[in-house]
């Protein structure tokens, strides 16, 4: 099942975050623990550690860009995998 990884809220008064730098791209292999992305906010920047094991199917923010919390950043899911119902979900919200 794919998974939508989200701008996490890293501390309590944080509202937005710029994605900096993407440490993965689009086809290349993940592993549970590793970073996928840096997060800069006002304050500090973060590392972003993927929860799942598979492939990033599909980024969804560039870096530079600046989004809320809990917007989809991007997809990890297994190599073939379907993903229209994660892209789906997004266009929804």
């Amino acid at each position: 099942m794919a998974n939508l990884i989200t701008m996490p809220k890293l501390g309590l008064t944080m509202k937005d975050g710029v994605v900096a730098k993407w440490c993965k791209n689009e086809g290349d292999a993940v592993r549970a623990g590793e970073t996928i992305l840096e997060i800069t906010t006002d304050k500090l920047t973060n590392s972003l550690e993927s929860e799942y094991e598979g492939t990033i199917r599909k980024i969804l923010v560039q870096e530079g860009e600046k989004v809320p919390c809990q917007t989809p950043l991007c997809i990890i899911g297994q190599k073939d995998e379907d993903i229209s119902q994660c892209l789906a979900e997004i266009k929804e919200q």
